[in-house]
């Protein structure tokens, strides 16, 4: 544990050594702060005490952000050979995967604590389900660690920013869009089957204030496989 400590905090410094984090987290906080309180369907015109609306606008923010933060985690490394000197270092594949996930994670998790204030306005304007707030946090942090796992995932398998941007945004928007779009047209096992495999409709499920373990499992099944398949690149790279 102390090893994947060591390379998060390191991978986290370096978001806010090139400002990354500091862009990341004023345009993610301009984005839900416009779209949650002025502009759209937001909650003074919805007239709920409710932050679904929030919750709504910090899902796609976070849809296309994500792959912005993680297309270097790997394929800058990979460019410059750096990555080699890393894995030299004593640490294995794994420590190595998870402390540039979490660095990542954390990111979106302080990003995430900045818009509390949001609950805290919300709460005071009217009677509020605390236990959707809560779950609707979870919701985004699941859906976040998932995209997290793919986007690392994409980068390592590239020495191009951009290519690991966009494959990450691909596999991102079959998740997000294409197995629920497939699902409504086709029937029996394999509309089930592909409603499953739909992100959103599990989000959707988690963020009404359900915590059922069907979306847990899937949500850990997908981390575990982005992350299962980002050590694998590594381990084959050694070789």
């Amino acid at each position: 544990m102390k090893q994947i400590w060591v390379i998060s905090k390191r991978e986290l410094q370096s978001f806010f050594d090139s400002l990354t984090a500091y862009i990341m987290l004023i345009a993610f906080l301009g984005f839900s702060g416009l779209f949650t309180w002025l502009y759209g369907s937001d909650i003074f015109m919805v007239k709920q005490a409710s932050l679904q609306t929030f919750f709504g606008v910090a899902y796609w923010t976070l849809f296309f952000f994500i792959p912005a933060l993680t297309m270097r985690q790997f394929a800058e490394e990979n460019k410059t050979g750096t990555i080699e000197l890393l894995l030299t270092r004593p640490v294995n594949d794994w420590q190595v995967v998870l402390g540039k996930f979490f660095a990542t994670l954390l990111l979106i998790v302080i990003a995430l604590a900045f818009t509390l204030p949001y609950y805290i306005t919300v709460a005071s304007l009217g009677k509020i389900d605390h236990g959707a707030v809560i779950t609707g946090y979870l919701g985004l942090i699941f859906m976040s660690a998932a995209y997290i796992s793919i986007g690392i995932f994409t980068s390592s398998i590239s020495n191009n920013q951009i290519i690991g941007f966009l494959l990450a945004l691909a596999i991102g928007i079959m998740f997000q869009f294409l197995f629920s779009f497939i699902a409504q047209g086709t029937g029996g096992i394999v509309g089930g089957v592909l409603d499953y495999l739909s992100l959103s409709t599990h989000f959707e499920s988690v963020s009404r204030g359900v915590l059922d373990s069907k979306d847990i499992v899937y949500f850990l099944s997908l981390i575990f496989l982005g992350l299962v398949s980002t050590e694998a690149v590594l381990t084959k790279n050694r070789r």
